[in-house]
């Protein structure tokens, strides 16, 4: 007996290191994001045909079953098979017996933190099967499994496999910001839609700010009536979003920025301000002077019957006040505040922001919420209740921890800065050489990816926001040693694709607003340069010739183009390889590249004849014509191992040295690849 069990113990040893070299070896196939705790593939192939059926058991309520339709209507909308079912429901869940897919839940989840959101899938030959132990976390496993579909010569399938997976941060979040360019409701459910697809699950509504008051207000009607321009949610549309967000198991979170970045609020009640109106709503971006009065009772009477009403409305137990970057200019010319500071010993702007946070603090505890505040509002008189959301970066986070305070972080997550997909990836909220107790770790709650709105409209806001925020919601979800960029990037190109098929418009805007750069004619050759330009990075696109203001067009060149140009990372990935090995089809691939951009120039010529708003980028053309030469030529001397002269080497490194400088606030991204093979070639021996 002792023998046999050692024999079938070894024979479960085996079975188990070879699931897991092969899910080693195969995993990345799957395309997934975010990558799940625990992935085991199989020999197995479930097929999909017509008479595939779903059926639902369990405690659940309307969220599960709206989730399992909306996922059979996907299916069908991607396969064109007409399934036999038509809605889901308690009325009619399925037959559990018969069905090809079976949902199990234990109890339907709360749209709260630390919600659990676990989920096991389970894909056979012959059913697939998902159980959780709450809707939500079921939810989850929905998107996991509209992911794993594939296709071949003989149908739609889906991959056996058994997963287990659950998020490693419960708190994983996407700011929009509404109140500097106001979004349509569309916009707001497409990339609630987004966000569960990648597993996402709180959305931060940024709704007022000095450019905008973007919320009805039934208590004092004049913050939206003269604040917003006419744009604003009314109670029923918010609570439209808040139902829509809820039945994808995502929950709202409002910000309410006080005491500044507070203009709009002054345009109707001028006298909750620390200096003398009238205003008006502010057109410019950057930090700004009004500042709420932190010293008189009717400032805080106000601010109570303001967040009674909106805690009503919106039913997150926590909310979020703003409180950063207030520059104090107000409250040093205010002689009463000076007075009111000496009276109480207040020593400064800092703590005086203290006083009044602490007051806020109290109120939204009296109508049952938590305050979430930038960093800016960590003082030590505040309960450890509160989330501390850290723009300024893992340090001021980890203080905040060490403190017994609970954050988030969204430095290195500020997709309007238009970083690459892998800086934010590798951007971790407990970095692997953290000094942090195992206690003080469960304090960071997670991160937010935050899409300002100074640059982004109705149209070009997905893309500033996708694919990119999908590696950022990879990292909140998966385990900390999955970061293989190269994987990662493979896997975002499937996934911007799926996206696209959600309705979020990344993609599909972007030959329609170069459509109308070229005035509708043919725009190849305007794609062709495009492809390879970025945005200029961080905040450098205000100080480049141009002031942009809350009505400038938002429908240049500098808008079209992408964040990351996946032609240039790729075209200097083929550098890298034929640095690494010069074989004769890297080097035909390379060439062909570049002789295509370098003849680019003759024909985009002919399109800025009939469009001058792309006179701006017509010398960026140029440079690219001359970069792809310079290509060449450093290609030819590489792979024949011939060292060029010292004056080509230096004509042609300043050559791209110019070619680097942005245009139109935009920057050609295949110069350093080049540049590189050209300091390779001047390496090379005589």
């Amino acid at each position: 007996m002792k023998l046999e069990r050692m024999l079938v113990s070894l024979s479960l040893v085996a079975f188990m290191l070879y699931s897991v070299a092969f899910s080693q070896q195969e995993k990345s196939s799957l395309s997934l994001i975010p990558v799940p705790v625990r992935v085991a593939l199989t020999s197995d192939t479930f097929k999909l045909a017509e008479d595939f059926t779903i059926a639902v058991t369990g405690k659940s309520y309307s969220r599960m079953y709206r989730g399992a339709t909306r996922a059979l209507r996907r299916l069908s909308e991607r396969t064109g098979l007409f399934f036999p079912q038509d809605f889901i429901t308690v009325e009619s869940p399925g037959n559990t017996d018969t069905a090809d897919f079976v949902i199990t839940v234990e109890r339907p989840g709360n749209v709260k933190l630390n919600e659990d959101e676990s989920y096991r899938l389970d894909i056979r030959e012959a059913k697939i099967s998902l159980a959780a132990e709450t809707d939500i976390g079921a939810l989850r496993g929905l998107e996991t499994l509209l992911q794993l579909l594939k296709a071949d010569e003989n149908g739609y399938y889906f991959p056996g496999v058994e997963i287990n997976d659950t998020p490693r941060f419960p708190w994983r979040g996407l700011l929009m910001d509404v109140s500097r360019h106001y979004m349509p409701l569309e916009v707001i459910k497409r990339n609630l839609d987004g966000m569960a697809a990648v597993k996402l699950n709180v959305f931060h509504w940024h709704l007022t700010d000095d450019q905008g008051f973007r919320v009805e207000c039934k208590t004092f009607p004049k913050l939206h009536e003269l604040g917003s321009d006419g744009s604003y949610y009314t109670h029923e549309q918010i609570r439209e979003i808040i139902s829509y967000a809820d039945n994808l198991g995502i929950r709202v979170v409002p910000e309410f920025d006080v005491p500044s970045h507070t203009t709009s609020w002054f345009v109707g009640y001028p006298e909750l301000a620390s200096a003398p109106g009238p205003y008006a709503i502010e057109r410019y971006w950057g930090i700004k002077d009004p500042t709420m009065d932190p010293t008189k009772k009717n400032t805080y009477k106000f601010l109570e019957k303001f967040f009674k009403e909106m805690a009503r409305l919106f039913p997150d137990e926590y909310m979020h006040i703003g409180g950063d970057e207030n520059n104090g200019k107000q409250w040093n010319a205010n002689e009463d505040i000076q007075k009111y500071m000496r009276k109480h010993n207040i020593p400064d702007n800092h703590a005086l922001q203290s006083h009044f946070n602490l007051r806020i603090s109290k109120i939204l505890t009296k109508q049952g919420k938590k305050m979430v505040g930038w960093d800016e509002i960590l003082q030590p008189d505040l309960p450890t209740t509160i989330v501390i959301q850290s723009w300024r970066g893992i340090k001021s986070l980890m203080e905040a921890a060490k403190q017994g305070y609970q954050g988030i972080l969204s430095n290195g997550y500020y997709i309007d800065l238009i970083q690459p997909a892998s800086f934010h990836y590798l951007n971790d909220p407990i970095p692997k050489d953290s000094i942090l107790t195992d206690e003080q770790k469960k304090n960071i709650l997670g991160g937010e990816a935050t899409s300002w709105g100074e640059l982004v409209s109705p149209e070009t806001v997905d893309s500033r926001i996708w694919p990119r925020t999908a590696a950022i919601a990879e990292r909140l979800w998966s385990p900390q040693s999955i970061d293989d960029l190269e994987d990662m990037y493979d896997r975002l190109e499937f996934i911007s694709f799926r996206l696209e098929e959600l309705g979020l418009t990344h993609r599909r805007n972007y030959p329609m607003m170069l459509r109308r750069l070229t005035n509708d004619t043919d725009i190849s050759a305007l794609k062709t340069l495009v492809d390879l330009l970025e945005p200029v990075k961080i905040y450098s696109r205000h100080f480049q010739g141009v002031t942009y203001t809350s009505y400038s067009p938002l429908t240049r060149v500098v808008d079209a183009a992408r964040p990351e140009s996946m032609t240039a990372r790729r075209f200097g990935k083929l550098i890298d390889s034929l640095m690494a090995d010069p074989e004769d089809a890297l080097q035909v691939e390379i060439a062909d590249m570049l002789k295509g951009w370098k003849n680019n120039h003759r024909e985009l010529q002919k399109t800025v004849g009939i469009s001058p708003i792309l006179k701006e980028i017509e010398s960026l053309s140029q440079d690219l014509m001359t970069v792809s030469e310079i290509g060449l030529q450093a290609g030819k001397y590489y792979t024949s191992r011939t060292k060029p002269s010292e004056m080509w080497i230096e004509q042609s490194l300043r050559l791209l040295e110019n070619a680097k400088k942005p245009r139109g606030q935009t920057e050609l991204m295949i110069v350093d690849a080049v540049e590189k093979l050209v300091r390779a070639v001047a390496a090379l021996e005589n």
